[in-house]
């Protein structure tokens, strides 16, 4: 994964209940585990934007319910700063679901818009995106 030019503030936690933003069949999604996320023992990790996640799928098509499956976070309500000194914070909480961790998204148009560190470090979730914040 490329790094990232944003200080993100980690604004999802473990076990949060998040919708998903494409056409890929779920709609309400649970996060399991965070890929890549180092904390104090016992302490359960957070994630925010651009990060790779495992979620189970809660509602949504009858053959994508109760999977676990991957997802980039893509949207959070939480305020983070960018290099340049702007504040970015959007008006819900969102993830886009994957067909492998390597970033290939499974649905084929996103609804809302996408942060530009999702389009940094996903070039093939940008090649989707129409609009991108």
């Amino acid at each position: 994964m490329k790094a990232l030019k944003a200080r993100i503030t980690k604004g999802l936690n473990h076990g949060s209940v998040v919708e998903t933003c494409d056409n890929s069949g779920a709609k309400i999604v649970r996060v399991v585990s965070i890929k890549g996320s180092k904390t104090v023992r016992r302490r359960k990790p957070s994630c925010g934007i651009s990060d790779l996640i495992l979620v189970s799928v809660l509602k949504g098509q009858t053959e994508m319910r109760k999977q676990v499956v991957p997802a980039i976070v893509v949207r959070q309500k939480k305020e983070y700063r960018r290099k340049d000194g702007t504040r970015i914070k959007f008006a819900d909480n969102a993830v886009i679901i994957l067909k492998d961790e390597k970033g290939n998204p499974k649905g084929t148009m996103f609804k809302g818009p996408i942060a530009k560190e999702v389009a940094e470090r996903w070039p093939a979730v940008a090649k989707v995106a129409s609009i991108v914040v």
